[in-house]
């Protein structure tokens, strides 16, 4: 059996809120058995800031995953906390913040999983409980097309074209999520990405106020404006794929199953989770195998 898990001690960090431009105050608490990950404004009155991480909760995709409650709460940019939390196997946690934004940190999950090694994992007494996916869903707009398939492993693949930089062109990428390790050494450190002419534009719809080379990859034509230059060789489509993790950990609990995205995003990933759900007979519920205590085996193609 596989179990549950959460932190062994509270931990906390304050950074900036990339499309926001303000500080945010961050703490990360240990949680009970089959709570599930929480967040709590912390600004907002008793009872009112409490939002469920699900894809139900979910209200704007653009440029970052932002989630909401009745009482009109909200945070934005969870994706990186949560490719983090399911990167590390974290189940269970209370994530408390003090404005609408979760800190960009370096723009990457590694900040992260870093926060989750310092403070420890906790093994609770509770299985921990996964979705399976049990037939093929699809969502598509336009070029841009997403996928869930059964398959005995969590796993993600990736493409991305982008024919206005010799940067990318073309992408692709693959990922077997098994642990944690899997997860640090592949894709917890792909950061972020953008194009300096896309800089205004944002800026104008309330968005990117806190950016910086500091905490994203910026791409002018062909260069990158970073110094030190990339993480990674492939650094755009592994932070790709570091999103769907986090996205998809929008399920609830981790999915046993294997994601495909062509020109993916936010929106595409939380449509394929809506489609998923609106069909009861493409997923069942199920106890975990220890596959987490497993040797990771993990590649990008």
């Amino acid at each position: 059996m596989s179990w549950q898990q959460t932190l062994k001690a509270p931990i906390n960090c304050t950074g900036v809120g990339v499309h926001s431009g303000q500080q945010v105050r961050m703490t990360l608490r240990p949680a009970p058995v089959d709570s599930g990950i929480v967040f709590v404004r912390t600004d907002r009155p008793e009872g009112e800031g409490v939002i469920p991480a699900l894809w139900d909760h979910v209200v704007d995709t653009r440029m970052c995953t932002v989630i909401a409650n009745a009482h009109k709460a909200s945070v934005g940019t969870v994706e990186h906390l949560m490719a983090a939390l399911r990167g590390c196997g974290i189940d269970n946690l209370v994530v408390e913040i003090d404005g609408a934004e979760v800190p960009i940190m370096d723009g990457s999950a590694a900040p992260f999983v870093f926060l989750i090694e310092c403070a420890g994992i906790a093994v609770q007494e509770a299985p921990r409980r996964v979705i399976r996916v049990l037939k093929d869903v699809r969502v598509s707009d336009g070029d841009k097309q997403v996928s869930l398939s059964p398959s005995p492993v969590s796993s993600f693949g990736a493409e991305i074209v982008y024919d206005n930089t010799a940067l990318i062109r073309r992408q692709t990428g693959s990922l077997l999520l098994t642990s944690g390790s899997s997860f640090k050494r592949e894709v917890s450190r792909a950061r972020t990405f953008g194009f300096l002419h896309e800089v205004e534009a944002m800026r104008k719809a309330g968005l990117g106020r806190g950016g910086s080379l500091d905490n994203a990859v910026v791409i002018n034509g062909d260069r990158v404006m970073n110094e030190g230059g990339l993480r990674y060789g492939d650094e755009f489509i592994r932070h790709k794929i570091l999103d769907a993790v986090g996205d998809l950990y929008m399920a609830g609990a981790p999915i046993l199953g294997h994601y495909q995205g062509l020109r993916g995003g936010h929106a595409m990933n939380n449509a394929v989770l809506r489609a998923l759900f609106a069909d009861s007979t493409a997923w069942r519920w199920e106890d975990a195998a220890p596959a987490w205590a497993d040797e990771p085996v993990a590649a990008i193609a």
